[in-house]
């Protein structure tokens, strides 16, 4: 198992959409007329590809270009789909996509430790972002993109898949209807058994830490998500059972709990060496909700003390993009937002988790 897509294939008024550059693009298709979000993706790999998959099926976004280091998988791409000489780019050369203007919007699924400069010239650029989460290595990193994308007037959003899936969409509906009474209680774990070493997961500089900072964030989003509130307080503590292929700051296994406002509390296990995980549970005075998988590709399974959910599977990466391109295109606000600052909440946790690791002190938390 080489990589958290090895390990997923197996198992908002935060959304304001900023003034938006000029859209030339409109679906020809009988049942949807409209603007079309034009998409180039930066980073061909494993996920990039399954974006590129899944967008295929999506009325308002398309995929028009791409930016790689790997001129192989450039030509591959263009082949694939049909992507035009003229919306093709490399890592050196692609601030040039100010002159185009059949890209809007550039997703970016390069390595974490990536993430901060490319999203900063992507928005130099004049291009809308979409980033892959954690967004950057720490918050300090984070409120820059942020700021630079407020400063040149585009729209940052982050690949938070989950914020759009359906059972996850039915608990939380739930939980803020009060089918589940006052919220005590959380648990999210999540990991695998990570493969290859010499991975980029591994590599400190470009992952920014271990299973944390790429399993673990759908714990630290999902309590938040679930419990419908922001944690105050932290505690967590860090194991490692193999320091060779879990080098100085690459963490492999992480527990951390959460203390809320309104005294519900969580208990989180991040790890790169259990498989048969991928769970969350949330309980309440009244009822509770489980899903198990609860963030893989899919399909999502899940039941609550009401019974069964039934939602039907959708592809995640489809609707994600259709709704993001509501967002920017139709200035629309989801359910649970996916914008910068709502990756600034989950950058300001993970920061606080590896202090809390190191220190073994209680760490609050100020997210708002």
């Amino acid at each position: 198992m080489n990589s958290r897509r090895d390990f997923l294939q197996k198992i908002a008024a935060s959304a304001i959409a900023l003034p938006l550059l000029p859209l030339a693009g409109w679906a020809n298709s009988s049942n949807y007329e409209g603007p079309v979000l034009r998409v180039a993706i930066m980073g061909l790999g494993g996920y990039g590809t399954r974006v590129a998959e899944a967008m295929q099926a999506c009325k308002k976004a398309k995929l028009v270009g791409v930016i790689s280091g790997t001129p192989a998988k450039i030509t591959d791409w263009q082949g694939r789909f049909s992507i035009p000489e003229k919306n093709c780019y490399n890592y050196e050369n692609f601030d040039r996509i100010k002159d185009n203007k059949d890209i809007d919007v550039v997703y970016i699924t390069t390595p974490n430790g990536l993430h901060h400069d490319q999203v900063i010239r992507v928005a130099a650029a004049g291009k809308h972002v979409i980033c892959e989460k954690p967004m950057a290595l720490n918050a300090k990193e984070g409120q820059e993109m942020i700021d630079a994308c407020k400063k040149a007037n585009v729209t940052l959003l982050v690949g938070y898949r989950m914020h759009f899936e359906p059972k996850t969409l039915e608990i939380i509906r739930m939980r803020k209807n009060d089918d589940f009474g006052k919220i005590l209680f959380f648990q999210g774990l999540c990991g695998f058994k990570i493969g290859d070493p010499t991975q980029w997961r591994l590599n400190k500089q470009l992952a920014g830490g271990g299973s944390l900072m790429d399993i673990g964030i759908y714990a630290i989003n999902g309590a938040r998500y679930m419990v419908g509130e922001e944690p105050t307080w932290v505690t967590a503590q860090e194991t490692k059972t193999d320091p060779v292929k879990f080098k100085d700051g690459v963490d492999e296994t992480i527990q951390f709990q959460f203390g809320f406002p309104s005294g519900a509390v969580a208990s989180c296990l991040s790890t790169y060496s259990m498989n048969n995980l991928d769970r969350f549970f949330l309980n309440g005075e009244k009822g509770f909700a489980e899903l198990q998988p609860s963030t893989g590709y899919g399909p999502i399974k899940g039941r609550t003390s009401k019974g069964e959910l039934t939602q039907p599977h959708v592809t995640h990466q489809t609707v994600q993009m259709e709704e993001m391109a509501g967002i920017i295109l139709e200035g629309k606000q989801p359910i649970v937002p996916v914008n910068g600052e709502e990756a600034l909440k989950d950058l300001k946790i993970i920061d606080a988790i590896y202090l809390a690791a190191k220190t073994g002190q209680k760490v609050d938390l100020k997210l708002t």
